[in-house]
């Protein structure tokens, strides 16, 4: 099993189980990789190092380049620990949330309303029904969730 660090074209790093080297280039050829993030299917192949446990492991140092720090804690986050972080809150919004798609600005209609129970949703609004939404004194957060995420996850 080959474990390969991969990119997309937006700069989102992941990794990639592979078979062989053969597998990815296949897989890569007819367009099977997509990006966790943002399902860009640009992926590249990143360098990496073997890795090797040869003892007792040291601790990682943050990344100097990129990153972000928790305004709670002051605690220096690393761009891939970010990532997961991201990936993480997704797929709990993903499966705690009903999906009513397009409908999006009337089922929250119907919930604030009293219409029908209440529950979280998700799905698509135009700019304008979200401000019109907002207007109304109706909470609502657009986040852009990947496409990937609609689906499991290998």
């Amino acid at each position: 099993m080959k474990v390969l660090d991969l990119q997309c074209a937006r700069q989102h790093v992941f990794e990639g189980w592979f078979a062989s080297e053969d597998d990815f280039t296949d897989q890569r050829c007819r367009g099977l990789l997509t990006c966790p993030l943002c399902n860009d299917n640009s992926v590249i192949k990143m360098l990496s190092a073997p890795r090797l446990n040869l003892g007792a492991a040291r601790p990682a140092q943050p990344m100097a380049a990129v990153e972000a720090v928790d305004t709670f804690s002051k605690e220096v986050i690393s761009p891939s620990e970010l990532q997961a972080t991201w990936l993480k809150m997704a797929r709990r919004i993903m499966a705690e949330t009903d999906d009513v798609g397009p409908k999006f600005a009337e089922e929250a209609r119907k919930i604030h309303y009293g219409e029908v129970p209440e529950r979280g949703i998700r799905g698509q609004a135009s700019p304008e029904q979200t401000q019109a939404l907002i207007e109304e004194g109706i909470a609502v957060l657009p986040l852009a969730l990947p496409e990937a995420l609609k689906e499991p996850l290998q």
